[in-house]
């Protein structure tokens, strides 16, 4: 039987922090349950990590759904969340329920899409509809062009108040978990003080509810990682129990607080990533 929300709130209140991974294939999923990883993230790094491509913009609804189905099919008891790609749901609240659906009916439990106050009527019609909602704030992939590259958000105190602002604004639409991306380590934490909903970090804060990596970067396979990445093959043991050790160490390191440690989160003069997920040029301090 599939995880729920209330049952990863009560390992929460158990005092056991929340362990995520992306994944977008039966067989990996299948390790990750044996390893126990609470949730699996079908995201929209498929475009770079799976597709070979500069960033999660080209992927399409059709890619996510395929891929959802694919974790599905592999796992019993995960909880499963997919990615909204770019261009699913800034159209319209109507044009995010109906790809939502799309969604669930593949398989996965719940969507995450990107940004803040500007899509509490989307967030809040999903949410009346019946259908979970992971926001996303901090740094935005899909918004990449915008923002001028993978740069640190939240660094000067007006973009540092509309991250908690945005955070305040996602869950009073509904939201009930709830990604922080790239923000300096005191920013995460006003955000997880102000917020009662599951806060899942990525180079944000070990005071999140949880944690998300891509399994190809604490794999290994980014040749320049993120700050925030830790590279759970290092000392792993030889054979075929190799990715699933890694596995269950990411995942007792995160229930515990170790990971991340400060080497992990940024300070407030984090400056420019790179390229993250699994391309050549990878995030800076």
């Amino acid at each position: 039987m599939r995880s729920t929300l209330t049952a990863l709130r009560k390992k929460l209140a158990a005092g056991r922090k929340i362990s995520m991974l992306t994944c977008y294939d039966a067989g990996f999923a299948k390790v990750m349950e044996d390893a126990e990883v609470d949730c699996i993230l079908v995201g929209d790094t498929l475009g770079m990590v799976v597709q070979g491509r500069d960033s999660t913009l080209p992927v399409q609804l059709q890619d996510v759904a395929y891929h959802v189905s694919c974790v599905a099919r592999g796992t019993r008891r995960p909880f499963l969340l997919a990615d909204m790609p770019f261009g699913t749901y800034q159209e319209s609240p109507q044009q995010a329920l109906r790809n939502a659906v799309t969604l669930l009916q593949a398989g996965a439990q719940m969507v995450k899409i990107e940004g803040g106050a500007e899509l509490a009527p989307t967030i809040e019609l999903l949410v009346r509809s019946g259908v979970p909602v992971c926001g996303h704030i901090g740094l935005l992939p899909s918004h990449v062009h915008a923002l001028g590259g993978y740069r640190v958000q939240g660094k000067e105190d007006a973009e540092a108040r509309r991250i908690v602002a945005d955070a305040k604004a996602v869950e009073a639409a509904g939201a009930a978990m709830m990604v922080i991306e790239a923000v300096p380590d005191p920013v995460a934490r006003q955000v997880c003080e102000a917020v009662d909903l599951i806060t899942i970090g990525i180079g944000a804060s070990a005071a999140c509810s949880g944690q998300v990596l891509v399994m190809h970067d604490m794999l290994g396979l980014t040749s320049t990682p993120a700050k925030f990445v830790k590279n759970y093959m290092v000392n792993a043991p030889a054979g075929g129990d190799a990715v699933l050790q890694a596995f269950r160490r990411y995942v007792t390191e995160v229930e515990s607080g170790a990971f991340p440690g400060p080497e992990h989160v940024y300070g407030m003069s984090g400056g420019n990533l790179g390229t993250p997920y699994g391309n050549q040029s990878g995030p800076q301090s």
